[in-house]
């Protein structure tokens, strides 16, 4: 890789980490070129060198945060619980911690509702990355024919709960949705034969 070609990449990734940044403390809209550029230390002059519009850099830090986020969460709950990876996804997502830090890492709570009013290109790559969010996560559970509709309960309780609990956070109510989201999960996802 010739100088000019790192430099390139090494722009380019602080564009996507500067859009990724403002994606979730703000959304698309209220995120502008000139604010994603000036998080990464570039002049909004090059933004065209490297994406076509704020669409195509949406779009990808969409797509590139939310793969990242779950795919970190995969693993880690691998890791930690070979023996039941699925239960320990959804106790971890829906845990204070994930709820109360101070910058969020999941994307869907941050953009879900803004990606529903905006429509394309922004809710294709969202239902190309829930797609695959559903697909590894049914496959995290015990083989049988209600695994993908258990990985799309799974998937929505978290969402909701956790969406729910952060509107309402530093509220008994708030606490009460993680609470019971992860207890009602456990249950699904332990639940035989259903």
């Amino acid at each position: 890789m010739t100088q000019k070609t790192e430099q390139k990449q090494k722009s380019h990734d602080a564009i996507l980490a500067s859009a990724a940044t403002l994606l979730l403390e703000r959304g698309i809209q209220a995120s502008s070129i000139m604010d994603v550029m000036k998080g990464a230390g570039l002049t909004v002059g090059g933004f065209y060198g490297h994406f076509d519009s704020k669409e195509h850099l949406f779009t990808e830090t969409l797509r590139a945060t939310a793969r990242t986020t779950w795919n970190a969460l995969l693993r880690k709950a691998k890791e930690d619980a070979p023996e039941a990876p699925a239960l320990k996804v959804l106790v971890r997502y829906l845990s204070r911690k994930h709820r109360d830090g101070v910058t969020p890492t999941c994307p869907l709570p941050s953009i879900t509702s803004e990606v529903s009013r905006a429509g394309e290109p922004y809710r294709g790559a969202l239902e190309a990355e829930l797609q695959e969010f559903v697909q590894s996560y049914a496959e995290l559970l015990p083989a049988g024919a209600r695994r993908r509709e258990k990985a799309l309960t799974a998937i929505a309780l978290m969402y909701g709960a956790l969406s729910l609990a952060r509107a309402v956070r530093g509220t008994k109510l708030g606490d009460e949705f993680l609470d019971a989201a992860r207890k009602l999960g456990a249950e699904l996802l332990t639940k035989e034969g259903a």
